[in-house]
């Protein structure tokens, strides 16, 4: 059975978030579900996100999973709110504990975080296989953009995260802590590799102005043939000197501060300090 797939496009940060399931009354995985997050007053709200809750309640979906590709630096994840409403286990890969590790140091957090991973419900390591309802999903690690990257292979589509866009955009930036060009450049190979007609999901889109909507799903062979910094031909030394070049012309994302704290927490905010309220931190110098 092939996998049917819902798109829900988060505009603010332009990020899609997808349901994935084997049929109505069936079982689903969710991955990279979004919180609403507004930088200047530090409100949260789930609006987006529950737009995908009401799509799984209107399909009578049992929630298996709640993948996350990473941990994203464009928008906080909204996998507790999701988790609360239909149920599931929050996921990512067993790599998080590096960039939680990086993390730890960056923002100085709380002695009682420890950087073991033991913040979500599983981790995927390289290879692993899981199940919901008629669905089977296989797990690839494709770090360079951050450690921790993952690729989730269910049927014939795959949800690549940020560490391919559409081919008129190219691919991720390597510029964070922990992120690599020349790891990235073998991870897309590794995606390449499958046949052709393998459907491809990203999790953000970047419209140029030639192409004004946003979209989210292309192939392999589309990827291998037009993909604007890494289609066939360009070799591992190529990429890195373009990626590196690229990546120094490019700012900060807006949110990204706020997202790594919460999302190497999976999802959660840190522990309320003694007068009942949550802070998020701002480190001067080190990004």
């Amino acid at each position: 059975m092939q996998p049917q797939i819902r798109a829900f496009l988060d505009d603010d940060s332009e990020t899609f978030s997808y349901v994935v399931y084997d049929q109505p009354g069936g079982h689903a995985a969710v991955i990279d579900p979004v919180l609403d997050f507004d930088s200047k007053s530090g409100r949260t709200r789930s609006s987006g996100a529950k737009r995908i809750v009401d799509f799984l309640r209107e399909q009578d979906l049992a929630v298996d999973w709640i993948l996350e590709t990473h941990a994203h630096a464009d928008h906080l994840s909204a996998a507790p709110f999701v988790r609360d409403q239909v149920g599931g286990r929050i996921a990512i890969g067993e790599h998080i504990r590096d960039v939680q590790k990086i993390f730890k140091d960056i923002f100085n957090l709380e002695r009682s975080f420890l950087p073991d991973g033991s913040h979500f419900d599983h981790l995927f390591a390289d290879g692993d296989r899981f199940r919901f309802g008629h669905l089977e999903g296989q797990v690839m690690h494709t770090p360079g953009h951050t450690p921790a990257d993952l690729t989730y292979l269910i049927g014939n589509a795959m949800f690549v995260g940020d560490t391919l866009f559409l081919p008129d955009v190219g691919t991720a930036r390597c510029d964070f802590p922990g992120g690599d060009s020349a790891t990235l450049y073998r991870s897309v190979q590794k995606l390449l590799a499958l046949p052709d007609d393998t459907r491809l999901f990203v999790c953000h889109d970047y419209p140029p102005e030639s192409r004004p909507e946003h979209a989210f799903e292309t192939t392999v062979g589309d990827q291998r043939r037009h993909n604007i910094h890494i289609h066939e031909g360009v070799t591992e030394a190529e990429f890195v000197a373009m990626r590196d070049e690229r990546d120094g012309t490019l700012e900060m994302p807006r949110l990204i501060l706020p997202s790594i704290q919460v999302n190497i927490r999976a999802g959660r905010m840190p522990p309320a300090e003694d007068n009942g309220t949550v802070y998020l931190k701002l480190p001067i110098d080190r990004l």
